[in-house]
Formats: C-alpha cells, structure tokens, sequence
C-alpha cells in the first residue's frame, strides 16, 4: 500500500503541476510581457475551466461510472496537450487565455479524481494519504515564489514541455500501477437527479459546508498576501525579502498537511479540521493588530510578524485534506468521485465570489482590514463541522 500512496501522491503531484504553471511561464510568453490583464485573465481561465469541468464531471458522475484510473490518465493527457499549446509561436491571446481554460477543464479529472483514488484503497487512514496529497498541491503553490528567490533565468517552452511530460507520466502511473481500488463501487447508470440525492445526506452536507467555508478564505488569503505584505511593509517600515515570506508562509501549508494526516489517525479528521478552523478564523481577526505592534524593536516586529504569518499559513489549508476526507468518508463508495468534485466546484466557485467580495471592499477598507473579511469562513465552516456526526 506504501507504494500506491507514493504513485498516487506523485502522479497527483505531477498533474496537477499543470496548474501552477502558468503563474510561472505566462508572465515570460510573448503575448503576456508588459501586458497584466493578460495574465491575470489566463490565470482565472484556469479556475474557469476547472469550475466547468468539475460541474460537468460531477454531473455525468464521470468518476463513478467509469475506472477512475482511467479517467485520471486520459485527463491528464488531455490536459497536458492544452498545456504544451502554450510553446505555439506567435501565440495569440484568445489562444493563449483558450489552452488555460482546456487545461483547468481537464485538471477536473486529476485533483478530485485523485482523491477519488485514494478514497478506494484507504477506508483507514484516509486522512494521512489525502494530506500526502494536498500538501504536494500546496508545495506546487509556493514554487512560484521560490523561484523568484534565486533570480533564476529560465526558458519558459522548456519548463511547459517539462511540466506536460510530467502529467502524462503521471497518467500513466496512475494506469499502470493503481489499478481501480479494492473498496470501488461502482455506479451502474446516469442519474441526472444525483447531485440533489448527495446533498440530502445530512453528514454530507454538513462536511461540505465545513469545505465551503475554508474555501472561503484559503485562496483569497494565498493570493492576495503580497498585496497584503507590501502594505505591512509600507506602513510600518518593516524590511523583510517579500518572496521569502510568501514562499515560506504558503509552503509552511505542506507541512501542516503531512502533520495534520498523522494526527487524524489518532484524533480523527473531524479534530484535525476543527483545530485548523479556529486558529486560522483567530488569525482573520487579529490580522489587523499586525500594523499596530507599538514600541517596540523593529526586529521584534518583524519576528512577530513572521511568527503570526507562519501558523496563519501552517492552519489555513491543514484542514484540506481532512474535509474531504470528511466529504468522502460521508457519502456512499459509489458515489464518492461525484461527491468530491462536486465540492471542489462549488469550493472554487466561492474563491471567486470571496476574492471579488474582498477586491471590492478595498475601496471601503484600508488594507490592513482585507483579512478581516476573511473569518466569516472559518466561522461558517466550524459550525457545520460541530453539527456533523462523527463516525
């Protein structure tokens, strides 16, 4: 079993790299330098064509009705063509914005899938693999801003080509050597009336509420930390490397996941999450007190900041894998692929809204209040939590 945790974890990993590719290469492409909106709108088409593919691959109940290994590798060959369409000479943007949008479509049949996967071969411990699992998503989150660290000079085609072999590498780990798990049932028609059936199970809706409600705040926190971190900066005239900070407060994240897998085998998932909840939803609040430490040594304040940042980050994403661990372990082995995706759609949809929400208010509010906004997700999310029955 170690060994299918490790093809699982790489070939996820491997995949999903897919993703937080274009933060890296898009901004280097012809067709995106000196020009932002460009790059700001290939990055959303990816959550676009994610958000379209988890809806459309919940609906057909894709992962259920059909082998989800292979539904994992001829996705991540699909996704890794849209990909490798970025190297296209003369690249225009309607293409360029076109190939992130196909990409993020078919990763809908790698992220949730892979979870799916797991949830087939591990009725225990399914907390630890799935924190295996996203805390190598997280890792591949922070990259970009590792790479900023070093000045690294690098060719883009190269890295899209790497990237795109790797995801078809990963597809065909998954096909070779994690064959469908022994715990898979599978789902012997379409059921158009499906998705409202999962939403009626009470412990199922209660874990995707606690979901919805990390989701409210993890994404928004990750992307719009810089922003947050240059205004610390020139308010208190704090002087810190601002690369080094986000990579280290979002990478922190991957360690919390592998942490928070090991402690739900003791504690439970539930636990785990809960846990993860209240301190982030703390962080959200105290965010503020950040830009008004007082008197006090300026490297006093700049390890007290790192230090407040860092568990912010370490909590904000520990609880992941634990609901949905929470997510699968609720709903029914022939109906868990379905389950997980379409909570992962619904989860992106509300990092859209919760983004747009805090952009908005930044006309109101001064920067240092963005976060605030923030804890009403781990507020909704815990109080679902409670409610849910433990297993």
């Amino acid at each position: 079993m170690k060994k299918i945790v490790l093809f699982i974890v790489l070939a996820q990993f491997f995949g999903t790299s897919l993703w937080f590719v274009g933060n890296i290469v898009i901004p280097q492409l012809p067709g995106a330098q000196d020009n932002p909106d460009v790059v700001s709108q290939a990055l959303s088409a990816v959550q676009i064509g994610f958000i379209l593919g988890t809806l459309i691959y919940a609906f057909l109940s894709i992962a259920d009705r059909f082998s989800p290994s292979k539904v994992f590798f001829f996705s991540a060959v699909f996704a890794a063509v849209a990909n490798a369409l970025l190297i296209i000479p003369n690249l225009n943007v309607d293409l360029l914005i076109s190939t992130r949008l196909i990409t993020g479509f078919f990763l809908a049949g790698i992220y949730p899938v892979g979870m799916k996967i797991a949830s087939d071969y591990f009725e225990k411990g399914l907390g630890l693999t799935l924190g295996l699992l996203v805390g190598a998503l997280v890792l591949g989150t922070a990259l970009p801003y590792a790479i900023q660290l070093g000045d690294i000079s690098y060719d883009p085609k190269i890295i899209v080509l790497t990237t795109s072999n790797l995801a078809i590498l990963g597809g065909i780990l998954i096909l070779i050597f994690v064959p469908d798990g022994p715990f898979r049932k599978k789902q012997s028609k379409l059921d158009f009336g499906l998705l409202p059936k999962i939403f009626k199970q009470n412990n199922f809706r209660k874990a995707a509420f606690g979901y919805f409600g990390h989701m409210w705040e993890l994404y928004t926190f990750w992307g719009l930390l810089p922003l947050f971190l240059i205004s610390l900066k020139a308010k208190t005239n704090l002087q810190f490397d601002l690369p080094l900070w986000c990579f280290a407060i979002i990478g922190i994240g991957c360690i919390s996941c592998f942490i928070g897998g090991f402690i739900s085998i003791k504690k439970g998932s539930k636990w785990v999450a809960s846990l993860a909840l209240i301190l982030s939803g703390i962080c959200c609040f105290v965010s503020p007190l950040l830009f008004t430490f007082g008197p006090m040594p300026a490297a006093w304040q700049v390890s007290l900041s790192f230090i407040i940042l860092l568990i912010w980050g370490f909590a904000v994403v520990m609880d992941s894998p634990q609901l949905s661990t929470l997510v699968a372990q609720s709903t029914a082995p022939e109906l868990r692929g379905t389950a997980l995706t379409i909570t992962n759609c619904i989860g992106y949809v509300i990092t859209i809204a919760s983004i747009q929400a805090v952009s908005w208010l930044s006309d109101f509010i001064e920067p240092q209040y963005f976060f605030v906004v923030l804890g009403l997700g781990p507020i909704f999310g815990l109080i679902n939590l409670l409610k849910l029955r433990s297993r």
